[in-house]
């Protein structure tokens, strides 16, 4: 038997949970609904529509839930995806903007649907972990001035150049 995730991600969606899964899904490789529970004639949703959706992105599980306008996203709780290249932080920068979505600064945007994520590059983490603290220094000082980041500015910076 596989081994469940012990801990997943519940995000609380006004009445769009279906589409936000789809957009996400369309965005991230490996991914799969893996379960969905509709409202029936008890409610509180309309009957038929989306309660909860299970899904996987990337091969992390995570729940979608049509919960009402109670609720929305803030800051507090954002989705860090580290990235190989500039060439996978752009794309991921592109998809989660695009209809809606906004850049924030660090590295940090909000999806259409409200929801923050911190787009890095693996290779920044490495710089500002450094040993060498002028080297981790101007990389965080790079870091800190961009919005989305670029790698090349950010090596150069580290590099001092």
């Amino acid at each position: 038997m596989a081994k469940v995730q012990k801990i997943t991600p519940f995000l609380w969606f006004d009445n769009n949970a279906e589409e936000a899964v789809k957009f996400y899904m369309s965005i991230f490789n490996n991914s799969k609904i893996t379960h969905t529970s509709r409202y029936g004639d008890a409610g509180p949703g309309p009957k038929g529509q989306v309660m909860v959706m299970s899904f996987e992105l990337e091969g992390q599980h995570f729940s979608a839930l049509n919960g009402g306008p109670i609720y929305k996203f803030t800051e507090a709780i954002s989705f860090l995806v580290l990235c190989d290249d500039q060439k996978e932080v752009d794309r991921l920068w592109s998809k989660l903007t695009a209809d809606g979505g906004k850049e924030v600064q660090c590295g940090w945007l909000k999806d259409k649907f409200g929801l923050s994520w911190q787009i890095v590059p693996n290779v920044l983490l490495e710089m500002i972990g450094d040993k060498d603290q002028a080297k981790a220094d101007r990389a965080m000082t790079a870091m800190m001035q961009m919005v989305k980041f670029d790698i090349k500015k950010l090596q150069a910076a580290y590099k001092g150049v």
